[in-house]
């Protein structure tokens, strides 16, 4: 094994190690006694089925982890990328063809052997704990409608990579670069209104004191909002929760139904205060910005490695094709993606904070919005106090305790 081979095989192990640590860390770090924070929202039985349900997602989270290092290194140790490589170059002699095929039977081979995860996770697990709603045939049209839009906006996309690195020449990856950005940007205009729609129903919130109570907020914000859409989140879990999305006439605020059973109005406003304060604050736009910046960076380390011998060596491969390369560059390029989402984490985590402030500093009930807080985790089940690691390493939002701490922290500096 060359020095390509060591680093990859080096990094998986390291990423691998770091997640497995900060999970158990996380699981051993739970206290049996509910934080005195939690108290007036949770009682004995409610806290040890969070700590329960913890539990049994983080380790089979590990499962999941450890089958698929070991199925990769099992699949490169015994010269599998070789093998299909040889395959598609015995199928067809266009090059496109060829990376259409070795990229998508990967592909599918990893959806293979996630998807018993998947049946297990959903009916197995979320069904133990009374979050499940989907049926199976709601999960097949799922993995059906998901498999079209890869093969719609994944091919080309796909197709175009190839065909830049291929035929553009040392100002490929600009190409590259523009192609994706030009994508990301029209995926934000139409996701709200072709793609969302696709898996889950949208309708405007009915008249009601609600939608009143919604759309003077709005106003007293400046927020340009012409609706608010109820999504049927119960169709699959009963899980709760809202996002924004979208730009312009498409930018669009979603409830799941789920919040209507279980929240009043006045909670629903803060709710939706938080996810207005992530476009006022402009959160969205410097999210784009920070994939855009990343997607740049990738495209052009990228090209400084697709081609390099030794990378396909690493693989036992002998042919060296653009294809080839960009699996074995992702691979490559693992421990400094692993690093950046650290980072990309940390800033989601001070949006999140932000968007809280503003919610905050508008709606002027900090006490309300705690116990809001604290609803949305009990009753997701949410971890309530992951280690400090786990938080560094994946946490894209703040844990609940820290949240409050900086909600009565803005509160103060308000009064």
């Amino acid at each position: 094994m060359n020095i390509y081979g060591l680093i990859i095989l080096a990094a998986l192990l390291l990423e691998y190690l770091l997640n497995t640590i900060s999970d158990i860390m996380s699981v051993r770090s739970m206290q049996k006694e509910i934080p005195d924070e939690l108290k007036d929202v949770c009682n004995p039985t409610v806290y040890e089925k969070t700590r329960m349900y913890t539990r049994i997602r983080t380790n089979f989270g590990i499962i999941e982890n450890t089958v698929f290092l070991a199925g990769l290194l099992a699949f490169w140790w015994l010269g599998g990328f070789s093998k299909l490589d040889e395959i598609v170059r015995n199928i067809t002699d266009s090059i496109l063809l060829r990376g259409l095929l070795f990229i998508g039977i990967l592909l599918i081979i990893r959806s293979v052997v996630s998807l018993p995860f998947q049946i297990y996770s959903t009916f197995v697990i979320e069904e133990k704990f009374g979050f499940n709603k989907t049926t199976p045939i709601v999960f097949l049209t799922d993995i059906i409608k998901a498999v079209m839009l890869t093969i719609v906006i994944g091919v080309p996309l796909i197709l175009g990579v190839l065909a830049f690195f291929e035929h553009a020449g040392e100002y490929a990856w600009i190409y590259c670069w523009i192609m994706g950005t030009i994508v990301v940007i029209i995926l934000q205009f139409i996701a709200p209104t072709w793609i969302m729609p696709l898996f889950n129903k949208f309708k405007p919130l009915e008249e009601g004191e609600l939608r009143k109570a919604i759309l003077e907020y709005a106003h007293s914000v400046n927020f340009s909002l012409k609706d608010v859409f109820i999504m049927d989140g119960s169709r699959r879990s009963t899980k709760a929760n809202a996002f924004f999305t979208g730009f312009g006439k498409n930018k669009r605020i979603a409830l799941f139904d789920t919040l209507l059973q279980k929240y009043l109005p006045e909670e629903l406003v803060i709710i939706l205060a938080h996810e207005i304060g992530h476009y006022k604050q402009k959160h969205i736009q410097k999210g784009i910005i920070l994939t855009v910046l990343h997607m740049g960076f990738m495209f052009f380390v990228m090209s400084l490695f697709i081609r390099e011998k030794e990378l396909f060596d690493a693989f036992f491969v002998s042919e060296v094709s653009v294809y080839a390369g960009l699996i074995f560059f992702s691979l490559l390029f693992s421990p400094l993606e692993f690093f950046l989402s650290i980072v990309f984490n940390y800033i989601s985590r001070k949006h999140e904070y932000s968007a809280d402030e503003f919610a905050v500093q508008t709606c002027r009930a900090p006490e309300k919005m705690i116990e809001v807080l604290k609803k949305l985790h009990i009753d997701n089940l949410s971890n309530l106090q992951p280690h400090p690691f786990q938080i560094l390493l994946k946490y894209s939002h703040p844990p609940l305790l820290s949240r409050i701490r900086r909600i009565r922290e803005s509160a103060k500096l308000l009064s």
